[in-house]
């Protein structure tokens, strides 16, 4: 085990950089949400979550702290149906009821910033110490957010600043270190306010080495990663409020050491990724009597992606071969919509509105070439490929949800509905747009073997959906809950056009031809919420019609790999169950168990295994929590093994693990204005060696990391 003096001191040295706090921030240290104080607001209507009809989980900025946790995935991992993969350590992605990033909808505090794409690493351009909390609604929404939202939707809602009736300035500021890789993160936050104005800024700084397994270093795994950000709001008038937001991330030297697309010798990394994001929001209360609540909203958010990948293949004798590939990419998203709230009565709201969002893309990919000849380098060129057309996909939608109480109350009833058209362009593309012979000085735009991938064209689809959700109370402390819902995804840019050759073993290529996905899902399950015990069982299926799946194929007959493209050729069934539970022995101990399984089938293909659908998977703890003290909460994690038979094809089986973890933290030391709180843990302690399914058949990654001891502190003045 690793253990840098100097980057754990550095790491710790931020602290003494905030100045001043706020009772606010303070609050923050200790954050905890019981069942009934939760309030979800993804949902467009803030409700709290047990008059919720879906299922949802709210992770809050204190499991932030209690964790390791170096992206939105790792912080949200732990929820009853919820699972991590992904393409190494700060590449992750999440799963949710077996369905990943091309069917849910991610959100920044309610706006898209990934349009339901499999584009792996958009949870991690987002800052963790400035995540507020995390709302993840599983099961169909599309009749709420459009296209996409098949298995769910996670909105991440950041901190922002507040109004006040006394000026005020305060900051605060956070520092950790993680052995398992020499990790270091630093973070600091101003705020200042009013009465009608206030202001945000905040900034982090994170680096961390390869990873290191029981077995020994996971190479490549490293990243730097620096984010800013800013809030403002102002109070034009007393029932009036204008915000504006703004966030920047921007990460280097990414290590992807399971990306799928590469050759298992091969190196990628992320040499530059970035997200800038913009978003303004106006919003009017009490306009009348029934018309309560007006909201304007509008956001852009451009994604850059720069990827190198070293194929380190051995030299061939004769012929051409690829010594670097860069494919570059950028992913621009922007939109607006509007909408109403109406209060008709105490039983009854009404929720109506309309948005549009527009998502651009261009891309280009380098191959540097080495043509070799008995054994001697004769040529060096550079191959431009259009791994995308250049395209644009635009989405126009209206919805309405109504939500009714009755029977005294008894009885919450929701009924939704949206109408969706969508419009794709995109312009002629070729294998290869050009060959630069460097060796020769010369450049050929017309090369032997080039032709077109993708003609010049558009596209428009309109769909529908819609939901139905419902709560009847049984007893003062036992709810039913059911679901039902109509979802459809319409394909994404790169599922239609997409040409990936990395000189891998492997060429995908897109299919402008597909046709929509849709969906009908439902849920059923009984909540309990007491003083002492609180308990939450579902179960769930979600049907699936023209999925889109990868299929070998003969599209470019000349190519010596395996050469897979996307079809319509599936029907889906995904069903399961999951529950979790927590006990209070007493005011100070109690404890808690999840647990999640989830069975996806091509129902069109002999009932075969869906990809990437995670084992059974559970959780139990015991938790101490003594606010004059410490507090402290060991779990004990397992999942399930991945037996032959139970794999989709290729797909790689996997043994059951388990893995055991300590989490503690300090109780709130108070100096006056100021406040300091620590956090320390021991991940993964027995540092056992598994595999985890989701990322080992969705790329190269074999092992997990190892022991991890970690520390964090928050300050505040």
């Amino acid at each position: 085990m690793r253990f840098d003096k100097k980057a754990a001191l550095a790491a710790l040295l931020p602290l003494m950089t905030a100045v001043i706090s706020s009772a606010q921030e303070k609050g923050s240290l200790n954050d905890t949400l019981s069942l009934q104080e939760a309030v979800v607001t993804t949902l467009k209507i803030e409700r709290p979550v047990d008059k919720t009809p879906a299922e949802i989980n709210i992770v809050t900025s204190l499991d932030v702290k209690n964790h390791s946790s170096i992206t939105v995935a790792d912080v949200i991992k732990y929820e009853p149906g919820l699972s991590v993969g992904g393409d190494g350590v700060w590449a992750r992605n999440i799963n949710v009821r077996g369905l990943a990033e091309n069917r849910l909808v991610t959100l920044i505090d309610g706006n898209r910033i990934e349009t339901a794409t499999d584009l792996t690493a958009s949870l991690s351009m987002v800052d963790v110490n400035d995540i507020e909390r995390v709302e993840i609604i599983k099961g169909a929404q599309s009749s709420i957010y459009g296209s996409g939202a098949m298995g769910g939707i996670i909105n991440i809602i950041t901190k922002d600043g507040f109004f006040s009736g006394a000026p005020y300035f305060h900051g605060s500021a956070t520092a950790n270190y993680s052995t398992v890789n020499n990790g270091h993160g630093e973070y600091l936050s101003l705020n200042a306010g009013g009465r009608r104005w206030y202001v945000k800024a905040n900034g982090s700084f994170g680096h961390a080495d390869d990873i290191m397994t029981p077995e020994g270093l996971l190479p490549n795994s490293g990243f730097t990663s620096t984010n800013i950000g800013a809030r403002t709001g102002f109070k034009p008038a007393g029932n009036q409020t204008l915000r504006f937001q703004f966030q920047r991330n921007w990460s280097k030297d990414v290590g992807i050491p399971g990306g799928a697309s590469f050759s298992p010798a091969a190196t990628a990394t992320y040499k530059n990724i970035g997200r800038t994001f913009f978003n303004g929001k106006y919003e009017i209360t009490d306009i009348t009597e029934m018309f309560k609540i007006l909201k304007v909203t509008a956001f852009y958010q451009d994604i850059v992606r720069d990827v190198e990948m070293l194929p380190n293949a051995p030299q061939p004798q004769s012929g051409a071969q690829p010594t670097r590939v860069t494919p570059y990419a950028t992913h621009t998203t922007y939109g607006g919509g509007a909408q109403g709230t109406w209060k008709f009565s105490d039983n009854n709201t009404f929720v109506a509105g309309a948005e549009a969002w527009r998502r651009d893309i261009t891309s280009e990919r380098k191959k540097y070439i080495n043509q070799y000849a008995a054994g001697a380098l004769k040529a060096q060129m550079i191959r431009t490929e259009t791994p995308l057309p250049t395209a644009s996909y635009t989405s126009t939608g209206i919805f309405a949800q109504d939500e009714a109480v009755a029977l005294d109350g008894r009885l919450i009833l929701t009924f939704g509905g949206r109408f969706d058209v969508n419009f794709v362009e995109n312009q002629e593309c070729h294998n290869v747009e050009s060959v630069e012979n460097l060796t020769a000085g010369a450049t050929n735009l017309n090369p032997d073997g080039k032709y077109v991938t993708f003609a010049a064209g558009s596209r428009t689809d309109a769909s529908w959906s819609g939901n139905f959700g419902a709560i009847y109370k049984l007893t003062s402390s036992l709810d039913a809950v059911f679901n039902a819902s109509r979802s459809y995804r319409s394909p994404a840019l790169e599922e239609l056009f997409k040409f990936i050759d990395l000189s891998g073993n492997k060429v995908h290529f897109g299919n402008p031809d597909l046709k929509a996905e849709n969906g009908l899902s439902a849920d059923l399950g009984a909540r309990w919420h007491g003083d002492k015990l609180q308990f939450e069982v579902s179960g769930f299926v979600n049907r699936i019609n023209d999925m889109i799946v990868e299929r070998m194929t003969n599209v470019d007959p000349q190519s010596v790999n395996d050469t897979l493209m996307l079809d319509n050729a599936s029907r889906a069934l995904l069903y399961g169950a999951e529950f979790s539970a927590s006990y209070s022995f007493s005011r100070k101990f109690g404890m808690y168990a999840s647990g999640s399984m989830t069975k996806g089938l091509e129902t069109s293909n002999d009932n075969a295994w869906l990809p990437l659908i995670p084992p059974v998977n559970g959780r139990v703890g015991l938790v101490y929590d003594n606010p004059s003290l410490f507090g402290a909460d060991l779990s004990f994690a397992a999942a399930g093994a991945r037996k032959a038979g139970f794999v989709a094809e290729g797909e790689t089986p996997t043994e059951a693990y388990w893995r055991l973890d300590l989490a503690a933290h300090s109780k709130i030391f108070s100096f006056g204005r100021c406040a300091l709180q620590l956090f320390a843990g021991v991940e993964n302690i027995t540092d056992n060696a598994y595999t985890n399914f989701l990322s080992t058949n969705r790329g190269n990654i074999r092992l997990e990391p190892g022991r991890n001891i970690y520390f964090r502190a928050n300050f505040t003045f």
